[in-house]
């Protein structure tokens, strides 16, 4: 069974590179401001058509990090606003976590071209982990990710950018790596990166917003409980002050990088306490819902096999090869091949694999966690809300 059959046999979907998929999203804003000339490697036009983008003076592009469509649509209630905005539906890239989904949203490239294949991956330089949030065991974010920023080809162009997030994410690994260029502001609460996302509305470019509090409630109580539900709440009384504060000409939109699972009480399996799992695996990466696994020479066979065996119907276990002719990164370049596991495991249903020989206590105890492709973590909205209405 080749390695799209495995995933459609458990539930999985493969991310629609090239169609309506988070790496369109900027491309298609810069078309709109006329910065299209800032967009390399993607038809941006192609891109604004297929979105349904029309032109705007400025454009305010939010991120609402770990707020998928399955959730959004199961919790619609709480969120008027975002309800009445959605203009459709796009997927992340594979793995669905954040720090790949950004680097796709920035540069509009997959894990492939940029080298951000999960939570963590491999340092070829090293042979150690490397935390791509955090930046913890990477090098040089410029050089670790090469495809070019599609923010900073547009300042170069001579757009205003501005970026708006956390203090502590100024000149931080990740954000040079997927999203340098620009002005970056740093403010600590939504209103305030609103305020000045309204700001910088009633002149000509394109503002970037990140706002990480859907996802931080998701990973600690689980996207069904009442905190996401008062977080999503949050993102959506703010926003609507957003759009109804734009003036003529100017536009919001809004995505995610990925959504979520909740965790608790499903399926797990922990490489430590398992010799199938264990057996000639040197190192796993990625994260529990998505694994990497780097394996000793002429073992990856016999890995991919036992894990099958093992996890059975609760996940797709398949050869880096195979991964990579699934399209599961989209072109894949040499410089990025040593940073994919000769092995790689996507989780189905809400099953996880987890290794407690390397992984944080903390992380251990989350309850909602993302990375692999059911529906519910690489189906995201896509949200368009007009000024001046």
């Amino acid at each position: 069974m080749n390695a799209c059959a495995r995933l459609a046999a458990v539930g999985l979907e493969r991310p629609d590179y090239g169609g309506h998929e988070l790496g369109a999203v900027l491309s298609a804003c810069l078309n709109a401001v006329g910065a299209a000339q800032a967009v390399v490697g993607r038809d941006s036009a192609a891109d604004r058509a297929l979105l349904g983008i029309d032109q705007a003076s400025h454009i305010v592009v939010v991120m609402l990090d770990g707020m998928g469509q399955v959730q959004l649509e199961a919790r619609r209630g709480h969120a008027p606003f975002l309800r009445r905005a959605v203009a459709g539906s796009l997927t992340a890239g594979f793995p669905t976590t954040t720090a790949t989904s950004l680097s796709l949203f920035g540069t509009g490239q997959a894990a492939g071209r940029t080298g951000m294949t999960g939570y963590t991956a491999r340092n070829p330089r090293t042979g150690t982990l490397a935390n791509l949030i955090s930046w913890e065991g990477a090098y040089d974010a410029h050089e670790w990710q090469t495809e070019p920023s599609l923010l900073e080809q547009a300042e170069l162009a001579g757009m205003r950018i501005t970026a708006l997030g956390k203090p502590g994410f100024a000149g931080s690994g990740l954000t040079q790596a997927a999203l340098r260029g620009g002005e970056f502001v740093g403010l600590r609460t939504l209103a305030e990166r609103v305020d000045v996302a309204l700001e910088r509305a009633r002149h000509p470019g394109l503002t970037y917003l990140y706002w990480g509090e859907i996802d931080a409630a998701g990973h600690a109580h689980g996207w069904q409980s009442d905190q996401w539900v008062a977080a999503l709440e949050d993102a959506d009384r703010e926003l609507e002050r957003l759009a109804r504060g734009l003036p003529a000409g100017a536009t919001m939109v809004a995505t995610a990088d990925h959504g979520v699972v909740d965790v608790i009480g499903a399926s797990r399996w922990d490489v430590a306490d398992s010799a199938a799992l264990s057996e000639g695996v040197i190192t796993v990466a990625g994260e529990p819902r998505a694994l990497h696994l780097y394996v000793a020479d002429g073992a990856s066979d016999a890995v991919v096999e036992r894990w099958s065996n093992t996890l059975g119907d609760h996940a797709a276990v398949m050869s880096r090869a195979d991964a990579i002719a699934a399209g599961l990164f989209g072109p894949v370049s040499d410089a990025v091949t040593s940073r994919i596991g000769e092995v790689i495991v996507a989780m189905a249903d809400r099953a996880i694999t987890v290794d407690s020989r390397t992984q944080s206590a903390r992380s251990l105890l989350l309850v909602g966690m993302h990375g692999s492709l059911t529906q519910q973590e690489l189906r995201v909205p896509l949200l368009v809300a007009a000024g001046g209405a």
